[in-house]
């Protein structure tokens, strides 16, 4: 076992045998993204698609937050070559990437969680995209990935109102794969990745490669779709009400403009 710690502590990462732990280290921010994490993110991901010796990854925020999505305040920095915005929606990878969530996966986070392959979730974890009620939109996946795993009537209303999801209907509803007593989804998510880890590494890689070229279809078109829904919104007033608000902590004034 070998541990490091990335950009400005940031994110940590472990190596458990073939598995590669990834944790977000910005708990009192709940996680949020700012442009240290993303290098950090970004950082670490490389490691476990260019490392031959990692089989699988595990990427959490920790025991009480998984994490709050784009640090409002400063911003999440740019997107990486390899990983796109936060260093991880865009990225193209052959080595399955677990998400171990405790506590809120809000906005990017959530879009964070779309982007892996498999999801344990503690009991108390919600899955939500907030996004509409700063003004904005989901803009690094979740308008094309959250129907894929959801029922499309349950993604728009995820996006379209702002509302959670709880880890026992995120289950019924197939985005969890498992969900587990709270504290215990990074254990639960080491162990399914030891599962993935016992397999031919050959096989899995290539079976992921071929499941997303199927399910990856529409990325093209759904990142050009959410380019221009990101550009409507960009110039309007309500964008610039919605960030004020939230971080004045009051309620937005929208004025539809």
């Amino acid at each position: 076992m070998s541990t490091s710690t990335a950009t400005e502590h940031r994110v940590s990462t472990e190596r458990r045998g073939r598995v590669l732990l990834i944790r977000m280290e910005r708990a009192a921010k709940r996680n949020a993204v700012d442009a240290a994490m993303t290098a950090a993110l970004d950082a670490a991901l490389n490691e476990l698609e260019d490392d031959p010796e990692l089989w699988c990854g595990v990427l959490t925020g920790g025991p009480t937050v998984f994490c709050a999505g784009t640090d409002l305040a400063g911003g999440a920095g740019e997107p990486t070559p390899r990983g796109g915005n936060y260093g991880v929606v865009r990225r193209e990878r052959s080595t399955p990437l677990i998400a171990a969530v405790e506590g809120v996966a809000y906005g990017g986070g959530f879009e964070i969680v779309l982007a892996c392959d498999l999801v344990v979730a503690g009991r108390s974890a919600r899955f939500g995209l907030p996004e509409v009620a700063r003004g904005l939109v989901a803009n690094c996946g979740a308008l094309f990935r959250a129907p894929r795993p959801l029922p499309l009537n349950v993604a728009k209303q995820m996006l379209l109102t702002g509302q959670p999801l709880g880890a026992d209907r995120s289950y019924a509803l197939g985005l969890v794969a498992d969900v587990v007593d709270d504290g215990g989804a990074e254990a639960a998510a080491l162990a399914l990745a030891e599962q993935v880890c016992a397999n031919a590494p050959v096989a899995v890689r290539a079976t992921l490669r071929a499941v997303e070229t199927v399910a990856g279809e529409p990325d093209e078109r759904g990142w050009a779709a959410t380019r221009e829904a990101t550009e409507a919104v960009l110039a309007s007033a309500d964008r610039q009400e919605g960030v004020a608000a939230f971080l004045e902590k009051r309620e937005p004034r929208w004025s539809g403009r």
